[in-house]
């Protein structure tokens, strides 16, 4: 990434720490980084476009996108953006998921806190492809929460809580450190994150991505067994690519294809419950 940015303009607060993870991405993910950087242009574009500070700040931040774009050529991942889409939220999935194991598992320390808080940016990235589900909403919601609940009982020397106990949509507060910081009067939400539905039900055995900040004795992958269905690493990757060929299959109306390649995609996924 040859093009500098200028300091940030304090209208612009609000977006560093999704700059921050794109710029920590550039070497693990290049994919994850451009949406990252392209999720802040657009809303910098929505904040401020008419100051001079800011003109000449998304021009800079522009010239990276254009550069970035160039650098990854044809990757189905910037040409196709169900592809694209896909590959962020797994991404932001797969961090989630290491965190809240450790979560779980009573592990609270600063890389897990940092995962949290991660996936959640991620997940605002996500939003360049169009609104979130409402389980990524709360998903994203409770990463937020999770990181700032843990942030602080650490910080007050206080044993946090595993899981969702005492959850029920906290507001935050990003403060200067890439976590955020709690309000001292949290409104109440339109939902509560409850135990039955969480993200580690619906996404046991998605692998760690490089760089989820994992130590090193974290298994990088774990199989996916539920009701007598087990699959491997490779199954999961080879119904990936048979969902993409079959998003791009759609883009030039082949419908024979893309229903074909959905098919294969249903039957590897089942076949080991028949």
């Amino acid at each position: 990434m040859t093009a500098q940015l200028p300091p940030i303009p304090p209208q612009f607060k609000s977006l560093q720490h999704h700059l921050r993870t794109a710029q920590e991405h550039d070497k693990r993910d290049q994919v994850v980084a451009y949406y990252c950087r392209l999720y802040a242009m657009q809303n910098g574009m929505k904040i401020d476009s008419k100051s001079p500070e800011c003109r000449k700040f998304l021009s800079k931040l522009m010239d990276q996108l254009e550069i970035q774009k160039k650098e990854l050529g044809d990757c189905d991942s910037i040409t196709q953006e169900i592809v694209g889409s896909a590959h962020v939220e797994n991404y932001a999935l797969k961090m989630f998921l290491y965190a809240d194991n450790e979560d779980r598992a009573g592990r609270f320390h600063k890389n897990m806190i940092k995962s949290f808080y991660t996936a959640s940016l991620l997940l605002d990235a996500l939003t360049v492809f169009g609104e979130l589900s409402e389980e990524n909403i709360q998903h994203r919601k409770y990463a937020r929460w999770k990181a700032t609940y843990i942030h602080n009982c650490l910080k007050n020397g206080e044993t946090p809580e595993s899981g969702p106990v005492g959850f029920e949509g906290e507001d935050y507060n990003e403060d200067d450190d890439g976590t955020s910081a709690s309000t001292e009067a949290p409104e109440r939400s339109s939902f509560t994150y409850k135990p039955g539905n969480m993200p580690a039900s619906n996404y046991t055995g998605i692998h760690i991505p490089p760089g989820a900040h994992a130590p090193a004795n974290t298994p990088a992958e774990v199989p996916h067994s539920s009701g007598g269905m087990r699959l491997t690493p490779e199954d999961f990757a080879q119904a990936q690519k048979y969902c993409k060929y079959a998003g791009s299959a759609l883009q030039y109306e082949d419908v024979n294809t893309a229903v074909e390649n959905l098919q294969k995609a249903l039957k590897l996924l089942t076949a080991s419950r028949e």
